[in-house]
Formats: structure tokens, sequence, C-alpha cells
């Protein structure tokens, strides 16, 4: 069977992009390169949102005009060149980030349903929890109390995730 790009596009919500020779390591490539592409983009029009926003100065509001200040400050280079090499760093560490999240979490549900023989909220929650905590640990705040914030967030959520589904 020949496939093109194309047709991998148009059946992006059907099959995976990859073939690595495993069930698994299929599921993790896939999500990586979903979450990764939909967090750049996410980045990216964030970005040109709040350049947007700046191109005035002013942010009006229903107290008045008030002067926004821009969330990542790191992206306001001393020219254009230098502002477009920052968000591309930006860009690519959040992307990095989505994706190791989103291929973790997909890894650890799948094996957790091959080693117990059932899907339920308990992988999920398991799961959560552990990308939660790595997660946390890719931030800039390592501290003991994130971590553990993360972990439990991401347990929570997915757990919920997984008990709503079925709704």
């Amino acid at each position: 069977e020949t496939r093109s790009f194309l047709d991998d596009i148009r059946n992006f919500d059907r099959g995976c992009f990859f073939d690595l020779g495993h069930p698994i390591l299929n599921r993790m490539a896939d999500s990586f390169v979903r979450a990764a592409v939909i967090s750049s983009v996410q980045a990216v029009t964030r970005e040109a949102y709040f350049t947007a926003i700046e191109t005035g100065g002013i942010v009006k509001s229903e107290t008045g005009p008030q002067k926004k200040n821009h969330p990542f400050p790191e992206l306001r280079g001393e020219d254009s060149r230098k502002s477009v090499e920052a968000l591309v760093k930006s860009t690519g560490k959040e992307s990095l980030q989505w994706g190791m999240a989103a291929g973790l979490y997909s890894g650890l549900t799948y094996g957790l349903k091959e080693a117990r023989g059932t899907h339920d909220w308990k992988n999920s929650a398991v799961a959560g929890a552990i990308t939660g905590a790595v997660v946390a640990l890719t931030t800039d705040d390592r501290s003991h109390e994130r971590v553990v914030q993360c972990a439990i967030t991401g347990a929570a959520l997915s757990a919920a995730a997984n008990l709503l589904s079925g709704i």
C-alpha cells in the first residue's frame, strides 16, 4: 500500500504517523508529535496576540487605558532578529515540554493497561501523577512542594477525565 504525506494528514485522527515496531513506542511518538505541534502553534499565536496588543502599547479595559506588560519579557529583544530567536527558543522549549508530557502519559497508560489487563481510573491517576511530577521537574521552580502539587493535579485531572469519559 502506497500512502502519501497528504493521506497521513487526512487520516490524522485515525492512526499514528509512526511505526517504530512496538505499539507503546508508536503511541508515545504519536502523542509527542501531536502535542508538540499543537503547543508550538499555541505559543506562536499567543506571541502574535501580545505583539499585536503591544503595537499601540495600550490595552483598553473597563477602568480605562492601561499599560500592558508583556508576559514573556525574554521575547523582547533589542531588534526583531533577537526577538525571533527568543520566540523560536521559547516555542521549542514549550513544544518539547508538552510533547514529552503527552508521550509519557500515553506510554504510561498503555503500559499500565497491558500490565494490569484493564484500563480504569487507577491507571490514569498513576500515569497522571508521574507525568505531573516529571513536568514539574522541567520547570524553573523544582521545589518539593511544586513537584507534589503537580503530581496531585495530574492524578486528579487524568482520573477525572477517565471517569467522565464514559458519561
